[in-house]
C-alpha cells in the first residue's frame, strides 16, 4: 500500500517523500499518531456539534412566531429571562404607522411529572387564541381549541416522551396531566423540539396561562409580537417604535436581531455555551500535544541523518518541509476516521436526546483546516531543536 502512495507523493512534491517514508517506517508509532489526531478531531467535532445544536435550538421558537418585530423588556437577553412588559406597550406600538397587528405573548416554564417519576420541563407560551401568534400551520389549525378551559397543544418534539403518547393525541384522545397543582388537557400537537434549557413547548391560551401561573398578571406579558404592513422597511419601523416606546422598560428588535442577541448571550455568557467553546480549545490542545510528541520524537530519532543533510548544505526550509509533510499527512489520516466516528456519534446523540446535532460541509472543512494548522504548528515547534543543532556536535 505504501508504494503507490510513495509514487503519488513523489510526483506531487517533486522529490522523494522523506516525511511519508519516515512515518511509515514505524507502523506502530504511525497508528498511535493517527489515533491521537482522530481522538482530538472527535473531541472538537463533538463540542462543535453541541455548540451548533445550542445555536439551532435557540432559533427554533423564534421561527415559530408569526412576527416581524418583537417588543421585549429592556433587560431581556433571551425569550425567557426578560421582565414582564406593561400591556400598554402593545397599544402604543399599534399606534405607530406601519404596524399591522400586535399580540401579547406570556412566557413561563413548568415541570411535567411522568408516570415513571421523571420530570419533563416545558416552556409554556400563552397567547390570545383569537389572534394569529404562530407561523406553524399545526398551531393555527388548532387555535380554536385553545378557547376551551385548560386546553393545550403539546410539542411532539418534547424529549423522552413515549411516541405512543403523541399517537394517542393524534387519534383524538385527550391527554390529562397536572403541573404546578393545575390540570392541563392536551388536545393537539405541533412540532418545535426541545433545547438545552427545556424539553419541549406547551401552547395555551392567555387565560389558561394565568391559571397555570396565578402570580402572573394579564396586564404584564413578556413579549409583544408585531406584524408589519406589507412592504414596510423593518429597520425604519423599529426606529420609529423605539422613538415612541420608553427605553427604560422596553426594547424593539427585529426577529433576526433578537435571535442573534440570544445566541450571542447564551454562547458567551451562559455556562453551557462557554463550556462547549472551552471544549473546542481543549480538543485542539490535545491534538497539538499528541502531534508534537510524535514529530519531536521522529526528529530526535533521525537527528544524525538531518545533521548529515545540514552539513552538506541543506537549509532549515528543507527540514521544515519534511516535518510539515509529516504533519499534513498525520492531519489527513487522522481527520478521516475522526470525522466518521463523529458523524456516527452525532446520529446517536440525536436519536438519544433529540438535539439537532448534524454534520455539515462547513464544519468538516473548518475542522480539516484547523487540524492541518494544528499539526503544522506542532511540526514547526518540533523542528526548533534541529534549527539550533550544530552538525559537528551530533557525531
Amino acid at each position: 500500500m505504501t508504494a503507490p502512495v510513495t509514487g503519488l507523493l513523489t510526483r506531487l512534491l517533486g522529490r522523494l517523500p522523506i516525511g511519508w517514508l519516515q512515518l511509515t517506517h514505524n507502523r506502530g508509532r504511525l497508528a498511535a499518531a493517527i489515533a491521537g489526531v482522530a481522538f482530538a478531531n472527535v473531541l472538537v467535532f463533538m463540542q462543535l456539534g453541541f455548540l451548533g445544536a445550542l445555536i439551532s435550538t435557540i432559533r427554533l421558537p423564534y421561527q415559530a412566531l408569526a412576527a416581524d418585530l418583537l417588543v421585549l423588556a429592556s433587560d431581556a437577553n433571551t425569550l425567557q429571562d426578560g421582565s414582564p412588559l406593561p400591556r400598554q406597550r402593545m397599544l402604543e406600538a399599534l399606534s405607530v404607522p406601519g404596524v399591522a397587528a400586535a399580540t401579547a405573548l406570556h412566557y413561563g416554564r413548568l415541570d411535567w411529572k411522568q408516570p415513571d417519576g421523571t420530570v419533563r420541563t416545558l416552556d409554556v407560551l400563552g397567547v390570545d387564541p383569537r389572534a394569529r401568534s404562530f407561523s406553524l400551520r399545526a398551531i393555527e389549525r388548532q387555535r380554536d381549541l385553545l378557547t376551551l378551559s385548560r386546553a393545550a397543544l403539546l410539542d411532539s418534539g418534547t424529549r423522552n416522551v413515549p411516541p405512543a403518547v403523541f399517537e394517542a393525541i393524534a387519534a383524538g384522545q385527550t391527554l390529562h396531566f397536572e403541573a404546578g397543582g393545575r390540570a392541563v388537557d392536551v388536545v393537539g400537537t405541533f412540532h418545535i423540539g426541545g433545547g438545552f434549557s427545556a424539553d419541549g413547548y406547551l401552547v395555551v391560551s392567555d387565560q389558561t396561562f394565568l391559571k397555570l401561573f396565578p402570580q402572573r398578571s394579564a396586564g404584564a406579558p413578556n413579549i409583544v409580537l408585531l406584524r408589519a404592513e406589507p412592504g414596510t422597511d423593518l429597520d425604519a419601523l423599529a426606529r420609529r417604535l423605539r422613538a415612541v416606546l420608553p427605553a427604560s422598560d422596553s426594547a424593539v428588535r427585529t426577529v433576526a436581531e433578537a435571535v442573534a442577541r440570544d445566541q450571542r448571550f447564551q454562547t458567551t455568557q451562559r455556562p453551557v455555551g462557554v463550556i462547549f467553546g472551552f471544549g473546542v480549545a481543549m480538543g485542539a490542545l490535545v491534538g497539538i500535544i499528541i502531534v508534537y510528541q510524535v514529530l519531536s520524537t521522529d526528529v530526535a530519532d533521525h537527528l544524525r541523518e538531518y545533521a548529515t543533510f545540514k552539513a552538506i548544505g541543506y537549509g532549515q526550509r528543507f527540514f521544515l518541509g519534511i516535518v510539515f509533510e509529516e504533519a499534513v499527512i498525520l492531519a489527513l489520516l487522522g481527520f478521516i476516521p475522526g470525522s466518521l466516528v463523529a458523524t456516527g456519534l452525532y446520529a446517536l446523540v440525536t436519536a438519544a436526546v433529540g438535539l439537532p446535532v448534524s454534520m455539515d460541509g462547513f464544519r468538516l472543512a473548518g475542522v480539516l483546516l484547523g487540524t492541518i494548522a494544528m499539526c503544522t504548528l506542532s511540526g514547526a515547534v518540533a523542528t526548533r531543536r534541529l534549527a539550533r543543532a550544530e552538525p559537528a556536535a551530533l557525531f
